[in-house]
């Protein structure tokens, strides 16, 4: 699994983290996992998270859109959930999970670029 689940843990470390993942959102089968609780139930997530994802690549494609998901941003009121996919590997997307309260949005945006480019499957 090449270092799939380093690159969870290190994303983990991001300041507020509370749970990341590395998901193939053709199955919803989690690659990679770290955190969670029972309040973030991460195996739940993946499957709805693979939805979201698939959905917005076929609406991309019915608009005729000839771009890339970079990542998509879901704000909830105590959390941020940040979906980037992983380019390398058609389908799989890296998910994380930050405290509004505690960490900072654009921080974790610019880590989990940087360990999507770092990631080997």
């Amino acid at each position: 699994m090449g270092n799939a689940q380093a690159q969870v843990h290190r994303a983990l470390e991001i300041t507020g983290a509370l749970g990341a993942m590395i998901v193939d959102s053709e199955s919803g089968m989690v690659l990679a996992t770290e955190g969670g609780s029972a309040a973030l139930d991460l195996e739940i997530a993946a499957a709805g998270n693979s939805e979201v994802v698939k959905a917005k690549r076929k609406t991309m494609n019915a608009l005729r859109l000839n771009d890339e998901i970079e990542d998509i941003l879901i704000t909830l009121g105590k959390g941020y959930h940040i979906i980037r996919p992983v380019r390398r590997a058609a389908g799989v997307f890296m998910y994380l999970v930050i405290d509004r309260q505690v960490g900072n949005l654009a921080l974790a945006r610019r880590k989990m670029a940087e360990l999507e480019g770092g990631l080997e499957l």
